[in-house]
């Protein structure tokens, strides 16, 4: 397997404003279910490969056992059920509350099944990635190995992007691919993607962390878009 970065990590333009004032960002994590890129973004933490504070874990879901991950390491692990709520917006306004209480540099959508209202989006602009199951912009949305299959598409695989108000329409930081096989099903193929997600999202990160000052005013991701490195995992 190869790991190549397009552009240059661990360097960032010498006139930036933050320069000197370097801190390990805060990260809060939203997921919706098990958790596995969570676990993944944990273990990396834990192991000194990614220097960040993942300092909330809150679900949308009340029983998601990706909560009991974020409680093992000793995180806050909070729930916000979509289904108390009377509107997607009502939803993403209380969300949103909690979230400037936690003061997160980043926040990072881990397997959160939720559709973000413009005002949500527009509030954490440049601070909110997610990570797809597909190499978009192909595939944006649901069913996406079902869809690759059907597709005949001999390559598949997972995207960490900037969150934008177009449904996995926004600026890519990370790719990860691998080739798909004949006898590939959709849970196959699935399994086989989730597997490079979980190296692609701390890989991403890391790569954010170390290519960008990071400072009391949080990550500035919008001065640095252009110089940020496109991080490619193939199988």
């Amino acid at each position: 397997m190869a790991d190549r970065r397009d552009h240059r990590v661990g360097q960032a333009r010498s006139d930036h404003p933050l320069k000197g004032t370097v801190t390990r960002p805060r990260l809060a994590v939203l997921i919706s279910g098990r958790g596995s890129n969570l676990g993944a973004l944990l273990a990396a933490t834990r192991r000194g490969d990614l220097n960040a504070d993942i300092r909330t874990v809150i679900s949308s879901h009340a029983d998601a056992a990706g909560l009991a991950l974020g409680r093992d390491f000793a995180i806050e692990s909070l729930t916000l059920d979509y289904r108390e709520f009377k509107s997607r917006e009502a939803f993403d306004a209380a969300l949103n509350q909690v979230l400037q209480e936690k003061t997160p540099d980043l926040v990072v959508l881990a397997g959160f099944m939720r559709i973000l209202s413009a005002p949500f989006v527009q509030h954490w602009h440049r601070r909110l990635i997610n990570i797809h199951p597909s190499l978009l912009p192909r595939h944006a949305g649901l069913k996406t190995h079902q869809r690759a299959i059907d597709a005949g598409d001999r390559v598949h695989g997972a995207t960490v992007h900037l969150v934008s108000e177009r449904v996995d329409a926004g600026s890519i930081l990370g790719l990860a691919s691998l080739m798909v096989h004949p006898d590939d099903d959709p849970e196959r193929l699935a399994s086989r993607v989730l597997t490079l997600e979980h190296r692609l999202y701390p890989a991403v990160l890391k790569a954010l962390v170390e290519g960008a000052f990071i400072g009391r005013e949080g990550l500035i991701l919008e001065r640095l878009l252009p110089e940020l490195p496109l991080v490619r995992l193939h199988e």
